[in-house]
């Protein structure tokens, strides 16, 4: 009798990847074999839930999935994750043909439990679940519950078994890694950052994914600085720079504090690349309001930008505000900032047209092989494509960047 297979759609974050590899490892100690693409036995969809168009994407997902059950392409259908978390009494009247539901992975599972899905020289380290902010557009918090940070003695020996298995870059990841240690009573993630490097040999770049604003202390600024082997990229989400906006939003910074942030970045970690992210049209955003976060992005330059529409979200504090910006305002006003990114993103880089940077090879596409500087986190920044036969796949490379697009790069 030939086993059972079993194959996972993985949708949102690096943290959504993270538990879909805690859950093929469950499903391969079952006897289970993994397969890349269906057909197979079982389908399983980690769902995202945190705006409506992530959520469209997932119901999206789980209709395929069912059509393919109807097929007789898979024989069951399982589904998991933030979707679920929220929305499952209402997911199993909408869908009676998955077969099991269950919601977010409990935060703690050994280290061990997980099965790699993505490239085995790339990994993701969670050191925290959950979140303590309480941002009033979110719903983290109804989702993945309390902040919990991961214990150091768990997390270092996590990190000495990725290095020792040929990680070449080490993501660390968390709602905000900024935050490790508050409910352990030792906030100290510039301590853990190095107690970590310690215990790494072969790992060529660690990536820090996110900082809050609000918790970037300077003793990781200046480890960031100090430290080759972590990559100058900091995500620091700022939301918007408006002072009422964020008073609103519940991010527990001002404006004056962003800008103070941002120019002691700058100063300390030379060629530093600053990605954010912001939301526009948040309930009672004025054109005014919109135009200051405008022109301070102009003014600002960052290097890497994601931009939300706001989304209503049942249950935050947002979804009741008064004043609620209609979509085509907010379709407007994203399709305006994009543009403005654009061309920021172009000239930044351009800058880099004739200096020399590390590339770590990923895919090889026809004779193009597909790769990223240390400027760029995985699936979410561009890439850099080199002409050339006789590259490795997960090896790195010195190359001349040549030309530049608007998100992408072209060496040599």
């Amino acid at each position: 009798m030939s086993k059972k297979t079993f194959s996972i759609i993985s949708l949102g974050c690096f943290r959504n990847t993270y538990d879909s590899e805690v859950v093929a490892k469950r499903f391969l100690d079952k006897g289970y074999t993994f397969k890349k693409d269906t057909p197979s036995h079982c389908l399983i969809i980690n769902t995202c839930g945190f705006i409506s168009s992530a959520k469209e994407e997932s119901l999206s997902a789980i209709r395929q999935a069912l059509d393919l059950k109807r097929k007789k392409k898979v024989k069951e259908v399982f589904v998991f994750g933030c979707l679920v978390a929220r929305y499952k009494k209402d997911l199993e009247k909408f869908f009676p043909g998955v077969d099991q539901w269950w919601g977010v992975e409990r935060f703690g599972s050994p280290f061990s439990k997980r099965a790699k899905l993505t490239p085995s020289f790339i990994d993701f380290l969670k050191i925290c679940e959950g979140c303590l902010n309480n941002c009033s557009y979110c719903v983290i918090p109804f989702i993945k519950g309390g902040f919990r940070s991961k214990p150091q003695e768990d997390v270092l020996r996590e990190v000495k078994f990725l290095d020792k298995r040929g990680v070449r870059e080490l993501n660390i990841i968390g709602q905000d890694i900024t935050s490790w240690g508050r409910d352990l009573g030792q906030s100290r993630p510039t301590q853990l950052l190095k107690n970590i490097l310690k215990q790494v040999n072969n790992i060529k770049w660690v990536r820090l994914l996110y900082t809050h604003p609000k918790a970037l202390e300077d003793s990781l600024i200046d480890l960031i600085a100090s430290e080759p082997r972590i990559c100058k990229y900091i995500d620091l989400p700022i939301q918007h720079i408006n002072d009422r906006i964020l008073k609103m939003m519940n991010r527990k910074v001002t404006a004056e504090l962003i800008v103070r942030l941002i120019k002691k970045i700058r100063k300390r970690i030379p060629g530093v690349v600053l990605r954010t992210s912001v939301i526009v049209g948040f309930p009672s955003e004025t054109e005014k309001e919109f135009s200051q976060l405008l022109a301070f992005l102009k003014e600002t330059k960052f290097d890497r930008l994601g931009a939300f529409i706001f989304s209503r979200e049942e249950g935050t504090a947002a979804y009741n505000f008064d004043k609620q910006v209609h979509h085509s305002t907010k379709m407007r006003r994203y399709r305006e900032l994009m543009n403005l990114q654009k061309e920021i993103s172009l000239s930044a880089n351009s800058r880099l047209i004739g200096k020399k940077l590390d590339v770590l090879v990923e895919e090889k596409d026809n004779n193009i092989f597909v790769g990223r500087t240390q400027y760029d986190a995985p699936e979410i920044d561009g890439a850099v494509f080199l002409k050339r036969k006789d590259l490795n796949i997960g090896d790195f490379y010195r190359a001349k960047i040549i030309d530049a697009y608007e998100y992408d790069l072209v060496g040599e």
